[in-house]
């Protein structure tokens, strides 16, 4: 791990919950890459970044200096909006969309059938209500999935959801093959942990390390509309019309959706331009 380092001093800086870390360069340089930055560009943002952090900087305070050096790069256009995917889902519950709606559209691209959303299942004790069922299609076998939604950044999704979720699988897993857990924030170690001993599957920000919520995201382009930073107006409109994916916007005819929406049509082909390139 390295850490920018003045006068040989480590700078500790501040994260949402208040825990107190090292500040590390190369947790920005990466996410700059994986946001679609080039590895010259993401070292010069990192490097940027470091000369204006001190002790006590809040992580929400770098992540404005990196959104603000992304967009002095030739590319940042783009790039910024997927830096910001994490704050986007957050603001997907405030918007109207339902974070289990989006849960089940991320499963369905890897595979699983959506056989219900918020739905109450009879188990051998007590009645549940399950967030999604799901059918992986290859298999036939079927899944419970607790979805975890935070539209907060710092906290952590713990020990107690995994708890709960394997409490009511298994009271349901004479008609259940799988459980999974489903999150956008990060997971407590001791969930982490309890999972892995109980075989419970999860998905969450940043873990499983190969295939987290974001990375499942990045890789079929299955980014929220929220990521293109429209106005509430737009957000509302949006919703109303059941367009959650910025593939749904990308695959739409606009001088219909302008009718439907309110929105000019100039507006729908900038906001449609964009989303193409987000998606490239």
């Amino acid at each position: 791990m390295t850490f920018i380092v003045l006068n040989e001093k480590t700078i500790w800086i501040v994260k949402a919950n208040g825990d107190r870390v090292p500040f590390d360069s190369q947790k920005v340089r990466a996410t700059c890459v994986r946001a679609g930055a080039s590895r010259k560009a993401a070292k010069r943002i990192a490097e940027r970044v470091g000369r204006k952090v001190r002790d006590g900087t809040k992580t929400s305070e770098i992540y404005k200096m990196v959104l603000n050096a992304l967009k002095i790069e030739d590319e940042g256009k783009v790039i910024h909006h997927k830096y910001r995917l994490k704050e986007s889902i957050m603001r997907m519950g405030p918007a109207g969309y339902s974070f289990e709606n989006y849960v089940g559209e991320i499963l369905h691209a890897y595979g699983h059938n959506v056989v219900m959303i918020r739905s109450i299942e009879h188990g051998k004790c007590v009645r549940h209500e399950i967030d999604l069922i799901t059918e992986f299609v290859s298999t036939g076998e079927k899944y419970i999935i607790e979805c975890k939604y935070h539209h907060m950044s710092g906290l952590y999704t713990g020990i107690k959801e995994s708890l709960y979720t394997h409490a009511r699988f298994l009271d349901l897993n004479d008609k259940y093959d799988h459980e999974m857990l489903v999150c956008n924030t990060k997971l407590s170690s001791d969930a982490i942990t309890y999972a892995k001993c109980i075989g419970q599957q999860v998905i969450s920000w940043r873990y499983p390390p190969n295939n987290s919520l974001e990375r499942m995201i990045e890789a079929k382009g299955l980014y929220p509309i929220t990521i293109l930073g429209l106005n509430k107006y737009e957000l509302d409109s949006f919703a109303r019309n059941d367009m959650m994916l910025i593939k749904d916007l990308v695959n739409s005819k606009l001088n219909i959706l302008s009718n439907e929406t309110g929105i000019s049509y100039q507006r729908l082909e900038r906001l449609q331009n964009l989303a193409k390139q987000i998606l490239q």
